[in-house]
């Protein structure tokens, strides 16, 4: 974040000084920062601990079968840090960024990021802890799940698999500094052309990893015609797995992108008023499940009829093995966002702004295309942790049944498929309670400073700032709660085969809500980009420019809070099962230890008290006016 916001403001003088290409050079290069750092941390926190744990064993296997037991622990603590950052991060920049959309440019009618503004100081802030912070957290938990994963599922303990994931995401890394530098544009291009110089950098650094990933399996599986084969059949998991992310991320920009049909067709339905925005956005965002979903499915499908559960961990591994550049591009969003801010508050030349414009609407892109590769990774990864969980757990040795007719198992599918939904609608109640409270704040300033609108005084931005804090603080601690008490009340109350069925549940449809509403949110956000950059429809000030606002605001807590904080969910009920899974051997019937689970049941109920009486109880007091125009303050 530190990085971050120092580029901000030299993205702003690039754009100022030397135009477009420079910008995205400069804001592209403060996004690398982020990429590099978390795939450089993950890599070497997880190298060094499975090192660690090896220390003190005399046998070769057992010694490594304890350090990779032992990495769940690594995973389960990456997996806390990352729901604090994502769903905290998400209610605080949403909050924030529906509070100064709905009073400043709906009531008031003045340009986003207009210093006047007494939220924009927060919503800018919110840029880098949500979209920056978050969107890091949750991809260095998956990096190291599906390092993790893989290392747990490697056949036999062969050494050779149990060491391929690590030198994969090394590789990924020399491959993802080599794609960086391909990445540039020239001055004038249009969003397709800035498009394709951003995906130069992934194209690059993919074509290396499947260089460099040839030469790791042809090292490491040269004893034997069997061994070999079994190799390469590793190889060609890696190689789908490749191919997986860059194909999810092209179904994502071609949903969420204006450059395509999909979002014009939101802007074009703005015409009609609000709610015919609002319905097309959710059409949209529906009928953008299908590409993914199938190209998942295919993903599952050749990987285990190669490799078995195994080829589907490593072929997230070969996923994410580009992360370092994928990244990049999306940490590079933000960092447009808030200089285009930086322009407006600095009151820049309009060329500036236009520039500044141009890369954000690359940026919303990028990020949502960001979110489809993080969705699809954490499915993945998700996945290869179930199946961990089964081999850890004892599961497919206990003669516990994994029916789907089960009647165990199907009411742990169902009660897990709920999961998502719940997790979702906390999120976004929390950013409507937050946002609320920003809402009054903004209108009360504008309604009792003299002088705000005319530019004479200041507005209080810390106050916004304060309850942005504070609500992102105080709203996270439910679902916080229900995401790590969920699979423990399962595994001790019923026991693992239900469990298996609540972690298959909450994978199936949190992948369905969060690509919904991420892209959802995004073709929204760019639908009213259309208009202010290509001044479609009349561009900007017209009532269908409006209405296609109200849908941007709607989208903000779909594509940066409820839909990417699902990511975190399925992962981390899997990471703590993960951890749980060697305890669980014991359980060869169900409710066998019933008991345990009253336990964090109790404490999951005490704690909902809790929180409702500290901070859901009490009613947020709207009785500040509505101000429309600068007359009426």
């Amino acid at each position: 974040m530190i990085v971050a916001t120092d580029v901000n403001v030299r993205t702003t003088q690039a754009a100022d000084k030397e135009g477009l290409s420079a910008a995205l050079r400069v804001a592209f290069t403060g996004g690398a920062v982020m990429g590099f750092t978390v795939v450089g941390l993950g890599l070497f926190g997880i190298s060094l601990f499975f090192w660690l744990m090896t220390l003190g064993h005399n046998d070769d296997i057992n010694k490594f079968t304890f350090a990779v037991d032992n990495l769940a622990g690594f995973g389960f603590g990456a997996s806390s840090i990352a729901l604090f950052a994502r769903v905290a991060g998400g209610i605080y920049t949403k909050a924030a960024d529906v509070g100064a959309d709905l009073v400043g440019k709906i009531e008031m009618d003045i340009p986003e990021d207009d210093p006047r503004n007494p939220a924009v100081i927060a919503d800018n802030v919110g840029d880098n802890v949500g979209d920056v912070a978050g969107m890091g957290a949750d991809l260095f938990e998956s990096f190291v799940g599906s390092i993790i994963a893989a290392a747990a599922l490697a056949p036999s303990n062969d050494i050779r698999y149990i060491m391929l994931p690590f030198w994969i995401a090394g590789a990924g890394i020399l491959s993802s500094i080599i794609g960086y530098f391909f990445v540039g544009t020239k001055d004038g291009a249009t969003q397709k052309q800035l498009l394709f110089a951003l995906h130069k950098g992934t194209i690059v650094s993919s074509l290396c990893v499947l260089g460099l990933s040839a030469v790791i399996i042809w090292l490491l599986f040269d004893g034997g015609e069997e061994s070999v084969e079994s190799g390469w059949r590793v190889y060609g998991c890696i190689i789908i797995g490749l191919l997986a992310g860059i194909m999810i991320g092209q179904a994502t920009e071609y949903f969420t992108s204006y450059s395509y049909y999909p979002v014009r067709s939101i802007t074009d339905a703005g015409v009609t008023g609000e709610a015919t925005v609002i319905i097309q956005g959710l059409g949209i965002g529906m009928i953008s499940c299908v590409p993914p979903v199938l190209i998942i499915v295919a993903t599952i499908l050749g990987t285990n009829a190669l490799a078995g559960a195994y080829g589907i961990a490593i072929a997230a591994v070969g996923m994410l093995s580009t992360l370092g550049v994928t990244l990049a591009t999306d940490a590079y969003g933000p960092i447009a966002d808030n200089a285009g801010g930086i322009a407006e508050m600095a009151h820049l030349d309009e060329r500036v702004r236009g520039v500044t414009d141009a890369l954000d609407a690359l940026g919303n892109t990028t990020a949502a295309t960001g979110k489809g590769f993080a969705i699809g990774s954490a499915v993945l990864t998700s996945l290869s942790l179930l199946a961990a969980f089964k081999d850890k757990s004892g599961l497919n040795a206990s003669g516990l049944s994994l029916d789907i007719g089960d009647p165990i198992v199907l009411s742990g599918v169902l009660f897990g498929s709920m999961l998502p939904f719940l997790f979702a609608a906390l999120t976004m109640l929390s950013v409507q309670k937050a946002a609320g409270a920003i809402i009054v704040e903004v209108r009360r300033q504008f309604a009792t400073i003299d002088g705000l609108m005319d530019g004479t005084a200041e507005a209080d931005c810390a106050k916004c700032i304060e309850i942005s804090t504070q609500s992102s603080i105080e709203e996270m601690i439910l679902p916080g709660l229900y995401a790590i008490m969920s699979p423990i009340i399962i595994g001790l109350l019923i026991g693992p085969a239900a469990l298996a069925g609540m972690l298959g549940g909450s994978i199936a449809t949190g992948m369905m809500l969060a690509i919904m509403m991420s892209n959802a949110g995004g073709a929204w956000d760019n639908s009213k980009k259309y208009i202010e950059i290509e001044g479609a429809c009349g561009g900007k000030g017209t009532s269908t420019h409006k209405a296609c606002i109200v849908g941007d605001t709607v989208g903000d807590p779909f594509k940066d809070t409820s839909g990417p904080a699902l990511n975190i969910l399925i992962k981390l009920m899997s990471m703590i099962s993960l951890t749980m899974a060697p305890m669980m051997k014991d359980y060869d019937e169900t409710w066998k230890y019933w008991y345990y689970g009253l336990i964090p049941i109790a404490i999951t109920v005490l704690g909902t008290i809790v929180v409702y009486h500290l901070y859901w109880k009490n009613p947020i007091d709207i009785s500040a006016p509505v101000v429309s125009d600068k007359e009426e303050v």
